[in-house]
């Protein structure tokens, strides 16, 4: 079950004209704290996110399954279960049992899949699989829905960033 707090952040981000996966990623953030406090572990980065996306599709984000051959025929229907719960009864608690039987599993998996590296490498890998055209255009539509005081703050940290690579190097 997201926290109340999760909740209301994902409504924030849908009020401000934010994209599903965003919305969404407020229950992915929430999942990889989760991890890192202990609660429970994952086997792979890539299965920490599917739990985020999974519980951020049955609280009722409009996030759709993916299509056809982006992924694996079990994950899609997976995903499309999650979607149709959510848009159906959003918010609705699993039964008990169910939900003790996946705590159980996951506390046997590690906690590494949430570390900075295993995040890093994921996002380097799933970036590479995007052209070049479509890094930038997400990365000028993030630019339009971020309002200017997170301009202002992106900007500044970009500096800062680039200050810290010319000392490095």
């Amino acid at each position: 079950m997201p926290t109340k707090k999760t909740m209301e952040k994902a409504r924030r981000a849908k009020r401000e004209g934010k994209a599903p996966t965003s919305q969404a990623g407020e229950f992915v953030r929430e999942e990889m704290h989760k991890i890192r406090r202990g609660e429970h572990g994952a086997r792979s980065t890539k299965q920490a996110i599917a739990i985020g996306l999974s519980k951020a599709r049955r609280a009722g984000v409009d996030l759709p399954p993916p299509e056809a051959g982006e992924t694996s025929e079990r994950t899609r229907q997976s995903a499309k279960r999650a979607y149709e719960a959510g848009q159906k009864r959003p918010g609705a608690k699993p039964s008990a049992r169910r939900s003790r039987a996946i705590t159980a599993a996951l506390k046997r998996e590690g906690k590494t899949a949430a570390s900075r590296t295993a995040l890093s490498r994921q996002a380097k890998s799933a970036a590479r699989k995007r052209t070049a055209a479509e890094r930038s255009e997400s990365a000028r539509k993030a630019a339009r829905t971020k309002g200017p005081e997170g301009r202002r703050a992106a900007a500044r940290k970009a500096a800062q960033t680039r200050a810290a690579r010319a000392h490095s190097g």
